[in-house]
């Protein structure tokens, strides 16, 4: 990836530096100078225009557009900026260059200003050292700081409830809460002169006079120091998605990943770079140069791989596609700019700025318009991919049929990212944002909430969420990391239950399922790790443990991140920039693979094979959860666990499918739902018997009094238990039934003797039946 960029033979303001630029849209740009003048670019006709001449005393030094994003809005309300100048003002300008209204901020120069995301309110910061919010007509609301050093740069928090600014070399955090706590901290050896906060990833950035850049977490963290440049950070911007952002400085521009590390660098004969703008759509970058121009640059070369495929843009309507097993390279040429791309389950998926093109083939794309040429995002699915605009989200088919739309109450389509999103061929996961824990489930075909609507709940906040891609809709998972950095997988659909959430992993940085089985793999503390079947928790989580892969990670370079995991290959990208592969091996998805279409005996043939003790605790695991007895019996035995064997042996020998069933349920840890299916089959003293094997005694004397039978049974089993640890009875209920029942030993042995024929007999007279129905 890197920066083309575009300067003019000659500066449109002639020997003035340009203090300030701003996008209205995708193509257009106004700029202004110290030569009080306000310039229209046209990059579609290349044509630049004068919107007005400012008064003499009017030295712009800040421009912002009222955020577009902004729903519900008059589009003569949207179309304004702030200019702030140098005589302690800032002006409400209209788009034709009227100003609208001029305000008394600040004295001496009003440094900055900046709306908040829904337009509700603006901030300035200014030379004298005060920050303050202003309502968006321009009526002070309140000064939020004064300090004794000037304020160069300002930043609004993703959610508009905090603000970012700067103070000598230290950066300040600062709640609208008057109660809530400020967080501070040094930043550079040098006066900070500026500072971008990201709604997307919530990452800070600044720049300084010690001529570095930085990147921070909201709470402070340093996450990336760069080396020392030439001259003085000057200027910086985060690209709308968050995955990139811009760097100026003197004659120079660099380009970067979020994570700090540079994609590319420019030298350009600019002088130093003031300020810099991105586009909507991300796709563009221009600058406010010390010499007079206006510097234009757009990105290109991005890469995108599947399997054999490698599709590089190479110009801003041209990709290049290479199949690697041939070489053969085919070109696409796109009527408009190329803004977004997804490569993945044998699609292309390229939007522009007014169209979508679906690839299956490079010679016929199925193509449709798009209602607003601002996407930031696509994810794919087998069956069909979602677009993030800045007006929603919608699921469409690869055939270009729009499926669905959901909404949900304070959605903000502008910081949805592929962190917090996750698509599956029947469902989509949305963290919400307004409530970190909660994540939203809808049908992917209705564009519906699942179930009863009752989102899902986590007990700390969630970081990362990734929806497993193959089997039955019925059996979805969902893997989430947390606050914590835990990573936990549960169920999508649980009909009407508490879904049950479980921890199987701790310190993972990064996770992402595998394409075509349902295998995830993470970076774990220091190492790469592989759950070749993560479901196995569910099922028997002890066996967890020896389903994994781990692989040491110091072959990877500092904080690794998987970008994707296709077939057998994992690709991660290093902390350095540089893509490391990581092969996995090619048996467990042959596993899932016969686990999912019942080939049990291939499934064994294949694991006698690999010798592994991994793909075994997987068969046992799968054959578990598919009531496969005599196949988890030979997995089980092959791993060495013996009392497992003996209890699915114990399972084999129960008298009726329900008692099979509920044991099999005991098996997974899943009590309530053996003892529920017991009492529906009216198999009293079973469900009363598991209850007296977990020493659930209240339980089981709970039972026994209800339906009028066996306590008895109950109070002789309790008796024995005290017995052998030498104790006495202290349960006041124990107590008061033992007063009134007789405990027979021999009476109870013929009691439940008559329980268990009685079983046999209705499960043989039930099979007699069906098998007559059968042959009818």
């Amino acid at each position: 990836m890197r920066l083309k960029t575009t300067l003019l033979k000659e500066p449109k303001h002639i020997l003035f530096m340009v203090s300030c630029v701003g996008w209205t849209t995708a193509d257009e740009l106004y700029s202004c100078s110290e030569d009080h003048q306000i310039l229209k670019w046209n990059l579609l006709t290349s044509e630049t225009s004068l919107v007005v001449k400012l008064q003499e005393d009017i030295y712009p030094i800040d421009l912002h557009w009222f955020p577009k994003t902004v729903s519900g809005k008059k589009q003569t309300q949207a179309e304004i900026f702030v200019l702030t100048s140098t005589d302690g003002k800032f002006h409400l300008a209209s788009k034709i260059g009227r100003i609208e209204k001029s305000v008394e901020a600040h004295k001496g120069a009003v440094l900055a200003g900046r709306w908040n995301y829904d337009g509700t309110a603006l901030i300035t910061a200014g030379e004298d050292g005060q920050i303050k919010i202003w309502s968006k007509s321009g009526m002070l609301r309140s000064t939020l700081a004064s300090q004794g050093s000037p304020v160069y740069s300002v930043a609004w928090g993703p959610d508009s409830d905090r603000i970012l600014y700067t103070s000598g070399r230290q950066l300040i955090i600062k709640p609208l809460q008057p109660s809530a706590k400020v967080i501070q901290w040094k930043a550079h050896d040098g006066v900070v002169l500026k500072v971008d906060w990201n709604s997307v990833h919530d990452l800070i950035l600044s720049g300084g006079e010690d001529c570095k850049y930085k990147v921070w977490d909201s709470f402070g963290r340093l996450l990336h120091s760069s080396s020392s440049h030439d001259y003085p950070i000057t200027s910086l911007s985060w690209a709308p998605d968050g995955e990139v952002f811009a760097v100026g400085s003197f004659n120079t521009l660099r380009l970067c990943d979020k994570t700090g590390w540079s994609y590319a660098l420019e030298k350009p004969n600019t002088g130093s770079v003031f300020s810099l703008a991105w586009s909507a759509d991300g796709t563009q970058l221009a600058g406010a140069c010390g010499n007079g121009h206006v510097i234009f640059a757009h990105v290109v070369e991005q890469h995108w791989e599947w399997k054999n495929f490698v599709i590089t843009l190479t110009k801003r309507r041209t990709m290049q596609v290479r199949n690697v097993l041939n070489d053969a390279v085919d070109v696409l040429e796109f009527r408009d700019r190329v803004i977004k791309a997804s490569l993945a389950y044998g699609h292309l998926v390229v939007a522009t700025s007014l169209q979508c093109y679906v690839y299956k083939n490079w010679n016929t794309p199925l193509i449709f318009d798009l209602k607003e040429g601002t996407v930031s995002l696509i994810l794919q699915a087998e069956k069909h991919f979602l677009l993030v605009d800045g007006a929603g989200l919608y699921i469409f088919s690869y055939e270009g049929r729009l499926i669905s739309s959901p909404k949900f109450p304070g959605m903000r389509a502008d910081i949805l990212n592929a962190q917090c999103v996750s698509l599956s061929n029947d469902t989509i996961a949305i963290r919400d944002k307004s409530d970190e824990k909660v994540i939203l489930l809808f049908d992917a075909l209705t564009g519906k909430a699942l179930g009863d609507g009752k989102p899902l709940t986590h007990k700390l906040e969630v970081v990362e969420i990734a929806l497993d891609q193959c089997g039955p809709s019925t059996e979805r998972k969902i893997a989430l990391i947390d606050k914590n950095r835990d990573l936990y997988l549960t169920s999508v659909r649980h009909l009407g239950r508490e879904p049950k959430i479980c921890k199987i992993g701790s310190m993972v940085h990064s996770m992402a399922w595998n394409d075509a089985a349902n295998i995830l793999c993470g970076i774990q503390d220091n190492q790469f790790t592989v759950w070749y079947y993560p479901s196995v928790v569910f099922t028997d989580k002890e066996l967890l443990p020896k389903t994994l892969y781990i692989k040491d990670g110091s072959e990877f370079s500092r904080a690794p991140h998987i970008l994707n995991y296709v077939g057998t290959k994992v690709t991660l990208r290093q902390g350095d920039g540089s893509l490391v592969y990581s092969s996995v091996l090619p048996y467990p998805a042959l596993l899932h693979e016969y686990s999912t279409s019942a080939r049990w005996e291939d499934a064994l043939r294949l694991c006698r094979f690999a010798k592994d003790q991994s793909l075994w605790a997987c068969l046992a695991g799968m054959a578990m959860a598919n009531r496969e007895l005599t196949t988890a019996e030979m997995a089980y035995a092959a791993i060495g666990e013996l009392p497992r064997v003996q209890y699915i042996n114990f399972i084999k020998e129960q008298p009726s499918k329900e008692s099979s069933l509920a044991h099999m349920l005991m098996f997974s840890g899943q009590v309530q739902e053996a003892e529920a299916t017991l009492l529906q089959a009216a198999l009293i003293y079973q469900a009363i018997q598991i209850n007296i094997d977990l020493f659930n005694w209240e339980r089981a004397l709970e039972l026994a009094v209800k339906h009028k039978t066996h306590v008895d049974t109950v109070l002789a089993y309790r008796e024995k238990f005290l017995q052998k640890f030498g104790r006495k009875e202290t349960n006041k209920r124990f107590l008061q039934y033992s007063e009134g029942v007789e405990v027979d030993w021999e009476k109870i042995q013929a009691k439940i003797e008559m329980e268990l024929s009685k079983e046999r007999e209705k499960a043989a007279s039930l099979s007699v039946r069906s098998s007559v129905t059968s042959r009818r």
